[in-house]
C-alpha cells in the first residue's frame, strides 16, 4: 500500500472529506488530492507529523514504515446539561434554565439517567463547595447515608446527605454552622420532600 493509499484509507475511515482533511492540517484541497494520487509524494514531514495527528495514527504507519496503523484511542465523551444552582445551605428554586454543560466519559454516562448541578452555599463544606458541579443520577430513593438532592415544595432543591428512619428523613448538612433539618413522613408527603437523584460524582471549580 503506498502513502497515498494509506492517507485515503485513514481519512475515509476518520469520516474526512478531502476539504475538511485540508483545512485541518492548513493546505489545500487539491494538495491532499495530489497526496492521495501519489503525484507529490515527497510529502514534507511537518505535514506529515500534522496528518497523523488529525488521522488517528502515527507518521511511520503513514509512511510504510508499520504494517499496522498505531492508533490513538478515541475516548467517547458525552455531554449533560447543568442545570439552575442547587441550594447546598438554604433551598433556593431551581432554575430550569440550562446554565452549561458538563462532559462525562461512557462509562458514567451509562450509569443512568444523569444531570448536573452547580451548588450554591457552604453547608456542605468542607466537602463540596460553592460553585462546585455535582452529578447526580436520577432515582427516586437512595439508601441511608448517602448524598442526594433533594426537591422541596415541588419547586425547590437542595444537596444534602440522607439518614433515614421509621417517622421520616433527615436531611444533613456537612458544615456545623448549619441544622440538620427532619422530614417526618407526614411531611414528606404534603410538602412534598421527593428524592431527585444521588451524588455519584462532584467536579471541584477553583
Amino acid at each position: 500500500m503506498s502513502i497515498g493509499d494509506r492517507l485515503k484509507s485513514l481519512r475515509i475511515k476518520n469520516n474526512l472529506t478531502l476539504e475538511e482533511l485540508a483545512k485541518k492540517v492548513k493546505t489545500s484541497k487539491p494538495t491532499i488530492q495530489r497526496y492521495e494520487s501519489g503525484v507529490i509524494s515527497n510529502i514534507p514531514s511537518d505535514k506529515i507529523e500534522k496528518l497523523a495527528n488529525v488521522l488517528n495514527t502515527t507518521p511511520a504507519y503513514i509512511m510504510g514504515w508499520e504494517e499496522q496503523a498505531d492508533e490513538k484511542p478515541k475516548k467517547k465523551a458525552y455531554k449533560i446539561p447543568v442545570y439552575g444552582e442547587i441550594a447546598a445551605g438554604i433551598p433556593i428554586n431551581m432554575i430550569q434554565d440550562i446554565i452549561d454543560y458538563e462532559e462525562v466519559d461512557e462509562h458514567t454516562y451509562n450509569r443512568g439517567e444523569l444531570l448536573a448541578l452547580k451548588i450554591k452555599g457552604d453547608s456542605m463544606e468542607p466537602r463540596i463547595c460553592d460553585g462546585d458541579v455535582v452529578i447526580i443520577r436520577k432515582q427516586p430513593d437512595v439508601d441511608s447515608g448517602e448524598i442526594a438532592a433533594v426537591i422541596i415544595d415541588g419547586d425547590s432543591a437542595t444537596l444534602k446527605k440522607v439518614k433515614k428512619d421509621k417517622k421520616g428523613i433527615y436531611l444533613i448538612p456537612f458544615n456545623n454552622n448549619y441544622d440538620t433539618v427532619f422530614y417526618t413522613n407526614k411531611e414528606m408527603k404534603e410538602l412534598p420532600v421527593i428524592i431527585l437523584g444521588k451524588l455519584i460524582e462532584l467536579r471541584g471549580k477553583f
